[in-house]
């Protein structure tokens, strides 16, 4: 597997009373690939990407998987080599927003496939369980 940054979009918390007050998210790949269908992906803003740290590649979050895990995920790796901080920092609101509403009607449609990535579990997930970046 490819580490690569990633776009959370949703976070829950666990029901379980023993997850003491963890989280569930479900996170979006950022990638440099074009998406093969542009209705399933939002482009990264260029001043977006430098204001977070990322390079000025053109990127894309691809909204149609997500990969589902109880945060802190246990293969979450460091944003830079040496470095213990896991994000990149808050997404901009409005470009959040936009996220959200593509994944929504992308979700609605049918068209929205989750991956569990906790250590217990694997296997798609149904029902995928919020704004930043991070690495996983």
């Amino acid at each position: 597997r490819k580490d690569r940054p990633c776009a959370i979009i949703l976070s829950v918390d666990v029901p379980d009373p023993r997850a003491n007050g963890r989280k569930q998210v479900a996170v979006a790949p950022i990638t440099h690939t074009p998406p093969r269908d542009p209705n399933v992906a939002v482009e990264f803003p260029p001043r977006i990407k430098e204001h977070l740290g990322l390079d000025s590649d053109r990127s894309w979050v691809i909204l149609e998987e997500v990969n589902i895990f109880t945060w802190p995920g246990f293969d979450l790796r460091p944003i830079r080599r040496g470095e213990t901080r896991i994000d990149y920092g808050l997404l901009p609101p409005k470009f959040f927003e936009r996220l959200i509403a593509k994944f929504t009607e992308l979700r609605d449609q049918g068209k929205v496939a989750g991956t569990s990535r906790d250590e217990s579990t694997s296997g798609p997930s149904a029902n995928p369980p919020s704004g930043g970046a991070s690495k996983a």
